[in-house]
């Protein structure tokens, strides 16, 4: 079992422009770590990947909420867990690949599962079609001092 040193949760509403919220939100929290510039932007990115990815497929052309979940772990470890209620995944497998998007328009690039797995540590998505999704992701800090 893993020690949570501290976490934090919110949920913002499902507007594009909330997106730099949960990035700055996620930023601020991960800030007692003291970790370099490149884990925040790492964790920033990833955060916005996940926030975008419930926005434009989890809920398309609705607003719904977001929650987003965050814990430090055993002292060096950041949790990240972003979940929506909206139209959920079929295939999990199938929209982890590169490329691939749900975006009829064709404005997607279908990289934000992979941009997610780059900048952190673990992935994992679970999904029910019509119910929702969540992502967790784990980014380990590397110790300082």
């Amino acid at each position: 079992m893993r020690e949570v040193n501290n976490y934090m949760k919110m949920t913002i509403a499902g507007y594009s422009r909330n997106e730099s919220l949960a990035r700055m939100c996620a930023a601020a929290f991960v800030a007692q770590l003291d970790p370099t510039v490149e884990e925040v932007s790492d964790i920033k990115a990833a955060v916005s990947e996940a926030v975008t990815n419930c926005i434009v497929h989890g809920y398309r052309d609705t607003i719904g909420d977001i929650d987003i979940r965050m814990k430090i772990l055993d002292g060096d470890t950041v949790y990240i867990k972003i979940s929506d209620k909206g139209a959920g995944i079929e295939d999990i497998a199938q929209a982890m690949q590169p490329m691939f998007t749900t975006s009829p328009d064709g404005e997607r690039a279908g990289l934000g599962f992979a941009v997610m797995q780059s900048f952190t540590d673990s992935l994992k998505v679970k999904s029910t079609p019509g119910r929702g999704t969540s992502v967790t992701m784990l980014k380990r800090l590397d110790r300082r001092g």
